[in-house]
């Protein structure tokens, strides 16, 4: 069972925020992991190699979905980490839209978590 602390919020921005930061259980630990290593990659803080590394060490996670999430979350790390290998126009797949397929998936994975308890 989920369980949420109870917090006073002036916007539901800063709620989601909070609600991310103060959830116990730890698979939504794991994505809210997920979630700041994509945020650190989008801006340049962490490099693909360390997010595809903590990306592919998700395997609690993966386990505790349905088997098309970890395919398809592993095929968007495999072409993450083939975009890094060429320039932005050389490519066949935009990054920035790799970037924005992983944060939808983390928020589906996390519905599919929140339906499923």
């Amino acid at each position: 069972m989920i369980q949420w602390r109870t917090i006073l919020a002036v916007s539901p921005q800063d709620a989601h925020e909070r609600r991310t930061v103060t959830s116990t259980p730890p698979l939504l630990h794991k994505l809210n992991t997920l979630r700041q290593s994509l945020t650190a990659l989008r801006s340049n803080s962490l490099g693909v190699s360390a997010f595809a590394n903590d990306a592919r060490n998700s395997k609690t996670l993966l386990q505790a979905l349905p088997p098309r999430y970890a395919e398809v979350w592993l095929g968007l790390i495999d072409r993450l980490e083939s975009s890094a290998l060429f320039s932005e126009e050389s490519c066949s797949f935009s990054q920035v839209d790799l970037l924005d397929s992983l944060s939808m998936w983390l928020d589906k994975a996390e519905q599919q978590l929140n339906t499923s308890t």
